[in-house]
């Protein structure tokens, strides 16, 4: 057996009282700093979902985007599918008092940042907001396409293509700048682009035959074909001019647990047929405000 020469014991000692020093340190400023150990764990931090329910309000921010966001300008009353949505979440799955929060489109995502509601309603989901806010799946998508008259020799019934409505001859009225007129833009190059300064120009335009075929986002299209069932047809080109989903927006502090509590639920509402029950409805309910 080797004998331990006594400098070579005290070395090892000296390492052992060191490594015992050190532990002692550590565990000295984990207490220090409240870091839980195995006897007293941390408690688990609450979801902003947990949170709201304490509250006991899910505030939902609301821009108007018929058929998704209705307002009844009498009542103040909101419908359409996502202020359906946003109150049948709020009252069925977190059981809270739903408050919707008037506000404009230049407002909605700065709302969420600061906390002035918890969902934002009927918003695009683009690469440039999903830097700073959070979403839903797609509770709907919206695209480009075209409403039309069946009435109108210049045009085949039905349109089958873009090939169609590209002819020299075919007036195709749009929303100038808008993101319609850029999605349409690249793809048109024998019919005449009308470019018109709002919504209510480029309606009346084919109302009145100066243009053959308006470009629109597909939910105000529904509604201006449902305010005109006798005479006005849609076309929706393939692939899609402009397709985006319409989501609902959260803050950045939601957890991925919230967002599929949000998401599951979405994905209930669309297979029982809910949302689009309340799609149908509100593009019916802003047909007959049109027409009034």
């Amino acid at each position: 057996m080797k004998t331990m020469h006594p400098a070579e014991a005290q070395s090892i000692f000296d390492r052992k009282t060191l490594r015992s020093t050190l532990k002692s340190i550590v565990l000295s400023v984990c207490i220090a700093s409240g870091i839980g150990s195995a006897m007293a764990p941390a408690s688990a931090e609450e979801t902003t979902f947990a949170s709201i329910r304490k509250a006991g309000e899910l505030r939902c921010g609301a821009a108007l985007a018929p058929p998704f966001v209705v307002r009844d300008p009498k009542t103040g009353d909101y419908s359409g599918a996502f202020s359906d949505l946003c109150r049948k979440f709020g009252e069925s799955v977190l059981k809270v008092k739903v408050r919707f929060v008037d506000t404009t489109w230049d407002n909605m995502v700065a709302g969420l940042q600061t906390n002035k509601w918890d969902l934002a309603m009927a918003i695009n989901r683009t690469p440039v907001r999903e830097q700073v806010i959070n979403f839903s799946t797609a509770v709907v998508r919206n695209d480009t396409d075209f409403v039309y008259s069946r009435t109108d020799s210049k045009l085949p019934t039905p349109i089958k293509s873009v090939a169609d409505i590209d002819k020299p001859g075919i007036v195709i009225a749009v929303v100038q700048g808008t993101t319609d007129d850029k999605a349409i833009t690249p793809a048109i190059k024998q019919a005449q682009i009308l470019r018109l300064p709002d919504a209510d120009s480029t309606r009346l335009a084919v109302i009145s035959h100066r243009a053959d075929l308006l470009a629109d986002q597909s939910d105000a299209n529904l509604i201006f074909q449902a305010a005109h069932p006798d005479w006005a047809e849609i076309f929706r080109a393939t692939p899609s001019f402009n397709l985006q989903d319409v989501a609902f927006g959260l803050n950045k502090s939601f957890t991925a647990a919230d967002l599929n509590l949000l998401n599951q639920f979405i994905e209930q509402q669309t297979r029982t047929g809910f949302v689009k029950t309340s799609v149908d409805a509100a593009v019916k309910q802003a047909a007959q405000s049109v027409k009034q």
